[in-house]
């Protein structure tokens, strides 16, 4: 055991110094050393199927090491750094994140929740504080049970895929009821916010959005553009249970969309009906898949 903890205190004391002379990988080394001394305590603890019973050494090198290095080292640092060698094992240590946003990861527990807000965390370099408070408004558990599965076996995904159920939509008027025309003024008001419950890439096109059918104006309540999907998205607004005339009249505003708006180049468009409460007994009779329906909470 002897021989564990002095490995494991070289490493830290040798990441300490890299610190203190090589400013520019601090990050890179930080997480070489942690991955190293995770390792390390697997080892000590008898191997992957035992290391999550060892807490109690854990605690004991924990001790030795804060009294011997000063802080940083709690129990909680080297569970942490357990958890992230058996996370990373078999892979390349990335320095893309620093290690506060590893240990708000580190938290979660599945590996899928990790991997999805890792990637997130990359994509949109999203700061420690960001990635919190996505993880907070649960982001991962309001995806499709069949997204997460392509996910997991890292599967081609679609437009439609990364927007949540429920969608979170905040209160900032502090509206008492909520009126179709309040709904929108909430969207409205938070678009960056909105944007982000959709997905990634989705860009504001305009709301009230006059079209012409026949001798008759139309308007759309908001329509927005996929950069990544190269698509128009319609959404309309209704603050009651999903009906069938919903559906008809999405479908329609899509079609014109389709023949009159979009490019050569675009993809199909898409249509989001954002209702009050569900009606997944009509969505199971609704053909067209690019017809989807969401239920909105505000908070």
């Amino acid at each position: 055991m002897q021989n564990y903890y002095n490995e494991i205190k070289n490493i830290l004391i040798k990441n300490e110094v890299t610190k203190q002379i090589k400013n520019y990988s601090i990050n890179k080394s930080d997480l070489t050393s942690y991955y190293e001394v995770g390792k390390i305590l697997v080892e000590a603890q008898g191997g992957e199927k035992r290391a999550k019973y060892g807490n109690k050494l854990i605690k004991e090198y924990s001790i030795r090491l804060t009294s011997e290095l000063g802080k940083g080292y709690s129990e909680r640092s080297l569970k942490y750094m357990r958890k992230f060698y058996l996370y990373q094992k078999g892979q390349a240590v990335l320095a893309q994140l620093g290690w506060t946003q590893y240990t708000v990861l580190l938290s979660l527990n599945s590996y899928e929740k990790i991997d999805y807000y890792k990637d997130l965390c990359i994509n949109q370099n999203l700061s420690y504080r960001e990635l919190q408070s996505r993880i907070k408004n649960k982001e991962y558990e309001r995806l499709d049970d069949k997204t997460k599965e392509k996910l997991i076996k890292k599967e081609k995904t679609e437009v439609s895929d990364f927007i949540k159920n429920p969608i979170i939509i905040k209160n900032s008027l502090n509206y008492k009821e909520i009126s179709e025309y309040a709904l929108k003024r909430l969207i409205l008001e938070n678009m960056d916010n909105f944007l982000k419950e959709l997905g990634n890439g989705f860009c504001y096109v305009g709301n009230e959005y006059k079209i012409k059918i026949g001798n008759v104006y139309n308007y759309i309540d908001i329509l927005l553009y996929n950069i990544k999907y190269k698509c128009y998205i319609v959404i309309e607004l209704k603050i009651t249970k999903l009906k069938k005339e919903h559906i008809g009249q999405i479908n329609t505003y899509m079609n014109y969309i389709d023949k009159n708006i979009k490019e050569i180049n675009d993809n199909k468009t898409i249509g989001i009906i954002l209702v009050k409460n569900n009606n997944k007994i009509l969505m199971e009779y609704v053909s067209d898949n690019r017809i989807l329906s969401r239920e909105y909470i505000i908070n």
